[in-house]
Parts: C-alpha cells; sequence; structure tokens
C-alpha cells in the first residue's frame, strides 16, 4: 500500500470509519490517482448527516490534464460576509460557564499558519472558521472559508467556503500554506479520531476561488510549512488511544507523502507550536502529566530540524533520537512542575540571528477564574549559550492568546488580550499592544487597540511574512452565551482596528475602522 493512504491507517491513528474504508467492498470505493489515493466513501455505518455531506462532497475521478492524485470540486460557493464560529470547551458550573469559549475562527494557536503574506501579487492571504449560524437559536456548523486581503486595493472579497465540516468544533478549523508556485493549500484539521480531515490546494496561484482535494484522512493541530525549493513538513498530532502523539510527514510537490514518524508522546500526549526560520523548522512543546492529562500541562521543550525531519536537534545543536517519551530529556528547557505552575503556549518566532524566542503563559490551574492567578506572560529566549526567561505581563486567562513579532530593527512586540474584557477571566478581553526593545529583559505597553468592548477579543494570530499593513488577525464573541462573532485585523503602528464586513451585498468591501 502507498505510503499516502498507509501512512493514516498503521498505528490506530484513524477511526473506525476510516479503517472500513479500507474494507468497503460495495459500500464505497478507492480511486487511485499517480502516486495518491484518495477513498470515496458511502459511509454506510456513519450518521446520515455524515453520510449526506459525503455525498453533497463527492468529486469526479480525475479528469484528464488534471494533476495526478486529485479530485476537481465543484466551484464553491461564496459567504455573504465574514462570521467566525462560536465555540466552547467543558462546562465549569459556575460563572464562567466553560473553561474556555467565545469568538473561536482563528482558534487554536497549535494550528499554523492561518495567514500568509505574498508580495508576488501583494495579498494577505488566511483561513479561517466560520459558521453557518445566522441568527440567534440556529445550530451553527463549522465552515472552512478562504480569503485575502488586497494591500494595493484596500478591499476584501466574498470569503470562499470551502467545506462545511459538519460539527460546531473550532478545533477542526483550517490552516494554509502556499508552494513555490503560488498554489494556496488548505488542511483541514479534526479533533480526534471521529472526523475526517481534507487537505485541498487551489487550481490557480494566489486564487482563492476553486479548490482540489488531493486527500482525504485524518490528523489534528496542524501545522504545514512549505521550505522554498525543498517541499513540505507537516507537523500535526494524531488521537492514538486518546492520547495526543506529536507526528510529522514530509512531501516535495503535496501529491505523495512519506510515512509517518512520531515526534514525541509523553506519558498522556503533548501540544506544540512551531514556525520556520530560512530552511529550519523549530518546534516547542509541553507534555500531559498523569492523571490529568492536558489539563495538568506543563513544562518547556524545544528542537529544530533543518532537513524536513531527517533528524532533530536540541537549540545547542545535539542531535536526539525520536519520538521522545520521558519528561527528562535533553529538549527540556524549562521544568513548570518544581514551580507547581502549568503552561500555554503561544508563540515562536526568531531573533536576527536566527535564535528561537518563545512566548508562553504560566498559571496555578487549569479551571477559569482569579483563583488560579497571576497568570504571567514569559518569553523564553536562546543566547546562544543559555535560555534566558522573562516575565512580559500578566492577564486573566489561561486561554488569552496572542502573537510575538521581532522585527528588523531588533523591536519585540507582542498583540495579545491582556486586559480583561466585558467577560473578566474568561478567555480574550482587549486586545494591547506591547514593545520591547532589550530582547525582552523590559516591556512598554505601547497601544491599548480595543476598548469598551461588548465581546471579548480572542486568538490574535500572526502571519507569516507578515506585511505591516495585516499584522494580527482575531475575531470577537461573548464568553459566556453563543454570540455572533466578528473578525478584527490591525496594522504593525496599531493606527486602527479593522473589522472584517459581517455581511456584503458585493463582490467586494472596504473594512470598516472599528477603533
Amino acid at each position: 500500500m502507498p505510503a499516502t493512504m498507509k501512512q493514516f491507517t498503521d498505528r490506530g491513528a484513524v477511526s473506525g470509519w476510516s479503517r472500513a474504508a479500507l474494507r468497503l467492498g460495495r459500500t464505497g470505493c478507492v480511486m487511485r490517482g499517480a502516486g495518491a489515493w484518495v477513498v470515496l466513501l458511502a459511509f454506510a455505518a456513519a450518521s446520515p448527516r455524515m453520510a449526506a455531506s459525503a455525498r453533497a462532497e463527492a468529486a469526479p475521478a480525475t479528469e484528464p490534464g488534471q494533476p495526478p492524485g486529485t479530485q476537481p470540486l465543484a466551484r464553491p460557493a461564496k459567504a455573504d460576509g465574514y462570521r467566525g464560529i462560536w465555540y466552547f470547551n467543558q462546562p465549569t458550573k459556575d460563572e464562567y460557564r466553560y473553561k474556555y469559549s467565545g469568538g473561536m475562527a482563528t482558534y487554536p494557536q497549535q494550528h499554523a499558519p492561518i495567514a500568509i503574506y505574498r508580495k508576488e501579487v501583494n495579498k494577505t492571504f488566511f483561513a479561517y472558521g466560520g459558521t453557518t449560524a445566522r441568527q440567534p437559536g440556529d445550530q451553527p456548523e463549522l465552515l472552512h472559508l478562504v480569503s485575502c486581503f488586497d494591500h494595493a486595493t484596500g478591499r476584501v472579497p466574498r470569503p470562499t467556503i470551502l467545506l462545511n465540516k459538519h460539527t460546531d468544533d473550532a478545533h477542526d478549523n483550517p490552516t494554509l500554506q502556499i508552494d513555490d508556485a503560488g498554489r494556496l493549500w488548505i488542511f483541514s484539521n479534526s479533533h480526534g479520531t471521529g472526523r475526517p480531515s481534507y487537505i485541498h490546494r487551489s487550481t490557480r496561484p494566489y486564487s482563492v476561488d476553486e479548490f482540489e482535494r488531493v486527500l482525504t484522512t485524518n490528523f489534528s493541530y496542524g501545522q504545514p510549512w512549505h521550505l522554498a525549493g525543498q517541499g513540505f513538513l507537516f507537523l500535526h498530532t494524531r488521537y492514538v488511544r486518546g492520547r495526543r502523539n506529536l507526528f510529522w510527514i514530509t512531501s516535495a510537490d503535496g501529491s505523495q507523502w512519506t510515512e509517518a514518524q512520531r515526534l514525541a508522546c509523553i506519558e498522556m500526549g503533548d501540544y506544540q507550536i512551531s514556525w520556520p526560520c530560512g530552511g529550519r523548522v523549530g518546534t516547542a512543546f509541553d507534555f500531559h502529566p498523569r492523571p490529568l492529562g492536558l489539563n495538568a500541562r506543563a513544562n518547556l521543550y524545544y528542537l529544530e530540524t533543518a532537513d524536513l525531519g531527517r533528524t532533530w536537534r536540541t537549540v545547542a545543536g545535539q542531535p536526539v533520537t525520536t519520538p521522545l517519551t520521558n519528561s527528562a530529556n535533553a529538549a527540556l528547557i524549562y521544568d513548570s512542575r518544581k514551580e507547581a505552575r502549568l503552561v500555554y503556549l503561544k508563540d515562536l518566532n526568531f531573533d536576527a540571528q536566527g535564535r528561537p524566542v518563545i512566548l508562553f503563559l504560566t498559571s496555578k490551574g487549569f479551571e477559569p477564574g482569579p483563583a488560579n492567578g497571576p497568570r504571567e506572560w514569559k518569553t523564553a529566549r536562546w543566547t546562544g549559550a543559555a535560555w534566558d526567561i522573562r516575565a512580559l505581563t500578566t492577564s486573566g486567562n489561561n486561554y488569552d492568546h496572542g502573537s510575538l513579532y521581532i522585527e528588523a530593527d531588533g523591536t519585540w512586540r507582542v498583540i495579545a488580550p491582556t486586559d480583561l474584557g466585558p467577560q473578566p477571566y474568561n478567555p480574550g478581553g482587549e486586545i494591547v499592544m506591547w514593545t520591547s526593545r532589550d530582547q525582552g529583559r523590559t516591556w512598554q505597553r505601547a497601544k491599548q487597540l480595543t476598548r469598551n468592548s461588548s465581546r471579548n477579543h480572542t486568538y490574535a494570530r500572526r502571519p507569516l511574512d507578515a506585511h505591516p499593513g495585516f499584522y494580527a488577525l482575531w475575531a470577537d464573541g461573548h464568553a459566556r452565551q453563543p454570540s455572533e462573532s466578528c473578525l478584527y485585523f490591525t496594522d504593525r503602528d496599531g493606527t486602527h482596528v479593522w473589522r472584517l464586513p459581517a455581511r456584503m451585498d458585493g463582490e467586494f468591501a472596504v473594512p470598516e475602522i472599528a477603533w
């Protein structure tokens, strides 16, 4: 069996319906293109809604002239505006209602990148989680939407509806990548093994209008990186016996993928964040101790690869054997359990010398509310000889998420919801811009970007190769009850915050100034 299909069926990484697809007989078929396998499922054992979705999204076999191993899709529909998914996780039965909740169009940080600037066309492309809901009381389903901001005209088109994930779980949100030829690649994640994941590719360079399906499979928390002249390194998570294992696969062109390799599985699992630097990709990760697992997430680790995963090394260049399975290992940066602190990963970037800097938050516990404060934002910078860990600020919730920018003049910049919002101590709040000009030793509160909001702002995300005019993308939402969710962006100087149009009459619109 080719690696393109075998890698996603080995090691128990795929749910029952996926494995059953390989034994379909008369209930489905497996089509083989040149170098890739695509499964068309009748989902005889799945829910009626999933079966209906599979029939609706079924595509014809590869036509002459189509790239091998792809399924051409009908021309996707266009949404009539930018509206994000609202999502909650783990009710708490207190005033905060949920462990985390709110507008989750750009959630989570383990999905990266979700936005990319390309100077060839002077556009920032982005993918996000939208919703089918149109009014209060509607049952939302997650839409994967793709769009772009044209820096020359200052306009956005109607977003393209790539697919309906038939869930309201924002863990299924998409990630984005662009290859050397300018093709957009959308990686549609799944939370666990109960739903399929997809890889789609745009039919034309730098276009968000039409896509073809390359692969139907299963993966979570996808972080696809395309390195010029080398190909794809796809870092992701697979659920193995309920535990989050870190994996990677590679591909020269996206049509054929290598056998999956496990990077880490420490005790009950791991989360990771990653980012490229030239021909290298670094990853920072935690581990989930027994018996609480992710609700006791701890420690900070770092590894990097300069050869698409053939070898992994510590920041000091020491080779390591993967997978890492012990909490005490050569990649360890910070042992948070010595301080009885949890670790929440935020962002990873590199300074002018190519040295990694990690943004993270620590707290006393997983439950929301001030009792588990102070929630401390910190940076860990590799000096060339040691990790230098410094404090930045504090905020109200473990799931307050922001991004770290390291600019050509040496300025460090963080854009994050560090001020309490209208739903205090729930995820998000008011967005603040922080700057440091001494590598994180001291920080200045440069500007408050939002104020007097009615809903918390969540998950401010950094585009890859960010353009100064589209520097951070995020969503808002009421953190204690279902609500409308709008999307926003700001520029590098925090001149304004712009709201993407929630409803559009024409094919294009200019975002309005919100602050």
